[in-house]
Protein backbone atom coordinates (compact mmCIF):
# COMPACT_ATOMS: atom_id res chain seq x y z
CA UNK A 1 0.00 0.00 0.00
CA UNK A 2 1.37 3.41 -0.98
CA UNK A 3 2.05 5.80 1.89
CA UNK A 4 1.49 9.55 2.20
CA UNK A 5 4.64 11.64 1.79
CA UNK A 6 5.54 13.91 4.70
CA UNK A 7 8.35 16.41 4.33
CA UNK A 8 10.74 16.75 7.29
CA UNK A 9 12.72 19.97 7.33
CA UNK A 10 16.50 19.70 7.68
CA UNK A 11 18.92 21.88 9.60
CA UNK A 12 22.09 23.14 7.91
CA UNK A 13 25.10 22.72 10.17
CA UNK A 14 28.84 22.87 9.92
CA UNK A 15 30.31 19.90 11.77
CA UNK A 16 33.92 19.49 12.92
CA UNK A 17 35.52 21.14 9.91
CA UNK A 18 34.43 23.21 6.93
CA UNK A 19 31.92 20.69 5.60
CA UNK A 20 28.19 21.38 5.92
CA UNK A 21 25.46 18.80 6.44
CA UNK A 22 21.67 18.76 5.98
CA UNK A 23 20.37 17.05 9.11
CA UNK A 24 17.14 15.81 10.69
CA UNK A 25 16.94 13.94 13.99
CA UNK A 26 16.10 10.25 13.81
CA UNK A 27 13.28 10.69 16.33
CA UNK A 28 11.41 12.91 13.85
CA UNK A 29 11.94 10.51 10.97
CA UNK A 30 10.69 7.65 13.14
CA UNK A 31 7.72 9.68 14.36
CA UNK A 32 6.60 10.22 10.76
CA UNK A 33 7.18 6.57 9.89
CA UNK A 34 5.48 4.96 12.88
CA UNK A 35 3.34 7.74 14.36
CA UNK A 36 1.94 9.23 11.16
CA UNK A 37 2.27 6.02 9.11
CA UNK A 38 3.80 7.99 6.26
CA UNK A 39 7.03 8.09 4.31
CA UNK A 40 9.43 10.77 5.65
CA UNK A 41 11.03 12.83 2.91
CA UNK A 42 13.96 14.96 4.15
CA UNK A 43 13.89 18.52 2.80
CA UNK A 44 17.32 20.16 2.50
CA UNK A 45 17.74 23.77 3.64
CA UNK A 46 18.24 25.16 0.13
CA UNK A 47 16.89 28.64 0.90
CA UNK A 48 15.57 30.37 -2.23
CA UNK A 49 16.70 27.45 -4.39
CA UNK A 50 13.98 25.22 -2.92
CA UNK A 51 11.29 24.56 -5.57
CA UNK A 52 8.46 25.26 -3.13
CA UNK A 53 5.41 24.83 -5.36
CA UNK A 54 6.74 21.70 -7.01
CA UNK A 55 7.52 20.26 -3.59
CA UNK A 56 4.12 21.10 -2.12
CA UNK A 57 2.37 19.50 -5.09
CA UNK A 58 4.09 16.24 -4.15
CA UNK A 59 3.64 16.33 -0.35
CA UNK A 60 0.82 15.29 1.95
CA UNK A 61 2.19 16.95 5.08
CA UNK A 62 5.09 18.87 6.56
CA UNK A 63 6.88 18.43 9.89
CA UNK A 64 8.93 21.35 11.15
CA UNK A 65 11.25 19.86 13.73
CA UNK A 66 12.97 20.96 16.90
CA UNK A 67 16.63 21.92 16.82
CA UNK A 68 19.39 23.26 19.10
CA UNK A 69 19.63 26.25 16.74
CA UNK A 70 17.64 29.45 17.07
CA UNK A 71 15.87 31.61 14.51
CA UNK A 72 17.93 34.66 13.62
CA UNK A 73 16.31 37.46 15.68
CA UNK A 74 16.21 39.99 12.85
CA UNK A 75 13.23 37.99 11.52
CA UNK A 76 11.14 39.27 14.44
CA UNK A 77 12.75 42.67 14.99
CA UNK A 78 15.25 41.85 17.77
CA UNK A 79 19.01 42.11 18.05
CA UNK A 80 21.30 39.07 18.17
CA UNK A 81 22.69 37.88 21.50
CA UNK A 82 26.31 36.91 21.96
CA UNK A 83 26.87 33.18 21.69
CA UNK A 84 23.61 32.43 19.83
CA UNK A 85 23.60 29.30 17.68
CA UNK A 86 21.55 30.24 14.63
CA UNK A 87 20.75 28.55 11.32
CA UNK A 88 20.21 31.16 8.61
CA UNK A 89 19.80 28.59 5.85
CA UNK A 90 17.01 26.82 7.69
CA UNK A 91 15.28 30.14 8.42
CA UNK A 92 15.40 31.09 4.74
CA UNK A 93 13.93 27.69 3.84
CA UNK A 94 11.32 27.19 6.57
CA UNK A 95 9.70 30.60 6.86
CA UNK A 96 8.53 30.96 3.23
CA UNK A 97 7.74 27.23 3.07
CA UNK A 98 5.40 27.50 6.07
CA UNK A 99 3.46 30.37 4.52
CA UNK A 100 3.20 28.65 1.15
CA UNK A 101 2.15 25.32 2.71
CA UNK A 102 -0.72 26.88 4.63
CA UNK A 103 -1.92 28.69 1.51
CA UNK A 104 -1.75 25.41 -0.44
CA UNK A 105 -3.70 23.47 2.20
CA UNK A 106 -0.85 21.15 3.21
CA UNK A 107 -1.18 19.79 6.79
CA UNK A 108 1.53 21.09 9.13
CA UNK A 109 2.89 20.02 12.50
CA UNK A 110 5.53 22.21 14.19
CA UNK A 111 7.62 21.10 17.17
CA UNK A 112 9.82 23.33 19.39
CA UNK A 113 11.89 25.32 16.83
CA UNK A 114 9.19 24.51 14.29
CA UNK A 115 6.62 25.98 16.70
CA UNK A 116 8.67 29.17 16.94
CA UNK A 117 9.19 29.26 13.16
CA UNK A 118 5.45 29.11 12.54
CA UNK A 119 4.87 32.04 14.89
CA UNK A 120 7.64 34.13 13.32
CA UNK A 121 6.55 33.23 9.78
CA UNK A 122 3.21 34.96 10.38
CA UNK A 123 4.57 38.02 12.17
CA UNK A 124 4.95 36.94 15.80
CA UNK A 125 7.97 37.52 18.05
CA UNK A 126 10.02 35.56 20.60
CA UNK A 127 11.59 35.95 24.01
CA UNK A 128 15.23 35.03 23.47
CA UNK A 129 15.66 34.03 27.13
CA UNK A 130 12.33 33.12 28.71
CA UNK A 131 13.98 32.29 32.07
CA UNK A 132 15.18 35.89 32.42
CA UNK A 133 11.67 37.33 32.15
CA UNK A 134 9.90 38.27 35.35
CA UNK A 135 7.43 35.64 36.64
CA UNK A 136 8.41 33.15 33.93
CA UNK A 137 9.45 29.55 34.60
CA UNK A 138 12.81 28.13 33.64
CA UNK A 139 11.81 26.04 30.60
CA UNK A 140 15.33 24.84 29.82
CA UNK A 141 16.27 21.18 29.68
CA UNK A 142 17.56 19.33 32.75
CA UNK A 143 19.19 15.91 32.95
CA UNK A 144 22.47 14.17 32.27
CA UNK A 145 21.39 12.02 29.31
CA UNK A 146 19.30 12.65 26.21
CA UNK A 147 16.58 10.32 27.43
CA UNK A 148 16.42 11.90 30.87
CA UNK A 149 16.15 15.39 29.37
CA UNK A 150 13.40 14.46 26.91
CA UNK A 151 11.53 12.14 29.28
CA UNK A 152 11.45 14.50 32.28
CA UNK A 153 7.99 15.85 33.03
CA UNK A 154 8.60 19.57 33.42
CA UNK A 155 5.18 21.14 33.93
CA UNK A 156 1.51 20.87 32.98
CA UNK A 157 -0.06 22.66 30.05
CA UNK A 158 -3.64 23.91 30.21
CA UNK A 159 -5.65 23.42 27.03
CA UNK A 160 -7.82 26.15 25.57
CA UNK A 161 -11.50 25.41 26.14
CA UNK A 162 -13.09 23.66 23.13
CA UNK A 163 -9.78 23.90 21.32
CA UNK A 164 -8.01 21.45 19.04
CA UNK A 165 -6.01 19.72 21.78
CA UNK A 166 -8.85 19.55 24.30
CA UNK A 167 -11.05 17.93 21.66
CA UNK A 168 -8.32 15.44 20.67
CA UNK A 169 -7.92 14.02 24.17
CA UNK A 170 -11.13 15.10 25.95
CA UNK A 171 -9.25 16.61 28.90
CA UNK A 172 -8.31 20.06 30.13
CA UNK A 173 -4.55 19.65 30.67
CA UNK A 174 -1.57 17.33 30.31
CA UNK A 175 1.97 16.96 31.60
CA UNK A 176 4.77 17.73 29.10
CA UNK A 177 8.55 17.85 28.80
CA UNK A 178 10.41 21.12 28.25
CA UNK A 179 13.71 21.75 26.44
CA UNK A 180 13.65 25.37 25.28
CA UNK A 181 15.05 28.69 26.39
CA UNK A 182 13.19 30.77 23.81
CA UNK A 183 9.44 31.15 23.60
CA UNK A 184 6.58 33.21 22.27
CA UNK A 185 6.60 36.87 23.22
CA UNK A 186 3.85 38.03 20.87
CA UNK A 187 1.60 35.54 19.14
CA UNK A 188 1.04 36.28 15.46
CA UNK A 189 -2.44 37.73 14.78
CA UNK A 190 -3.75 34.79 12.76
CA UNK A 191 -2.79 32.12 15.31
CA UNK A 192 -5.14 30.63 17.90
CA UNK A 193 -3.69 29.63 21.31
CA UNK A 194 -4.27 25.96 22.11
CA UNK A 195 -2.31 25.48 25.37
CA UNK A 196 -0.58 27.50 28.09
CA UNK A 197 2.17 26.80 30.61
CA UNK A 198 1.52 27.71 34.28
CA UNK A 199 3.41 31.01 33.77
CA UNK A 200 1.08 31.99 30.91
CA UNK A 201 3.53 31.19 28.11
CA UNK A 202 1.75 29.97 24.96
CA UNK A 203 2.80 26.33 24.50
CA UNK A 204 0.63 25.36 21.53
CA UNK A 205 -1.33 27.07 18.79
CA UNK A 206 -3.19 26.37 15.57
CA UNK A 207 -3.52 28.59 12.50
CA UNK A 208 -6.87 30.34 12.46
CA UNK A 209 -9.05 29.35 9.50
CA UNK A 210 -6.34 27.13 8.04
CA UNK A 211 -7.68 25.06 5.12
CA UNK A 212 -5.95 21.96 6.54
CA UNK A 213 -4.67 20.59 9.84
CA UNK A 214 -2.22 22.95 11.52
CA UNK A 215 -0.77 22.58 15.00
CA UNK A 216 2.43 23.71 16.67
CA UNK A 217 3.65 22.70 20.13
CA UNK A 218 6.60 23.95 22.17
CA UNK A 219 7.25 20.59 23.83
CA UNK A 220 8.50 17.36 22.23
CA UNK A 221 5.67 14.86 21.56
CA UNK A 222 7.90 12.82 19.23
CA UNK A 223 9.96 11.46 22.13
CA UNK A 224 8.58 8.02 23.16
CA UNK A 225 5.39 9.07 21.47
CA UNK A 226 3.77 5.64 21.69
CA UNK A 227 3.91 5.82 25.50
CA UNK A 228 1.99 9.11 25.75
CA UNK A 229 -1.75 9.40 24.97
CA UNK A 230 -1.47 13.09 24.04
CA UNK A 231 1.45 12.43 21.69
CA UNK A 232 -0.41 9.54 20.08
CA UNK A 233 -3.47 11.75 19.58
CA UNK A 234 -1.41 14.56 18.01
CA UNK A 235 0.34 12.30 15.52
CA UNK A 236 -2.86 10.38 14.76
CA UNK A 237 -4.66 13.63 13.92
CA UNK A 238 -1.76 14.81 11.77
CA UNK A 239 -1.64 11.41 10.06
CA UNK A 240 -5.37 11.47 9.34
CA UNK A 241 -5.00 14.87 7.67
CA UNK A 242 -2.02 13.66 5.63
CA UNK A 243 -3.90 10.59 4.41
CA UNK A 244 -6.86 12.76 3.48
CA UNK A 245 -4.64 15.00 1.38
CA UNK A 246 -3.00 11.95 -0.19
CA UNK A 247 -6.42 10.66 -1.28
CA UNK A 248 -7.41 14.06 -2.65
CA UNK A 249 -4.17 14.36 -4.62
CA UNK A 250 -4.68 10.92 -6.14
CA UNK A 251 -8.29 11.65 -7.09
CA UNK A 252 -7.20 14.85 -8.80
CA UNK A 253 -4.49 12.90 -10.63
CA UNK A 254 -7.02 10.36 -11.91
CA UNK A 255 -9.40 13.09 -13.06
CA UNK A 256 -6.64 14.73 -15.05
Amino acid sequence: MALPMVGVICCHWQINDERYFHLAGDQYVEAVRSGVNAFPLLIPALEDQLPIQQLLNSLDGLLFTGSPSNIEPHHYGSDPLEGDFNDAARDATSLPLIRAAIEAGVPILGICRGFQEMNVAFGGSLWQKVHEQQSMLDHREKGETTDSRYSRIAHPVRFAENGLLSNLVSQTEAQVNSLHHQGIRELAPNLTPEAYAPDGLVEAFSITNSPAFSLAVQWHPEWRLHENPLSIAIFNAFGHACRQRYQERNIQGVLK
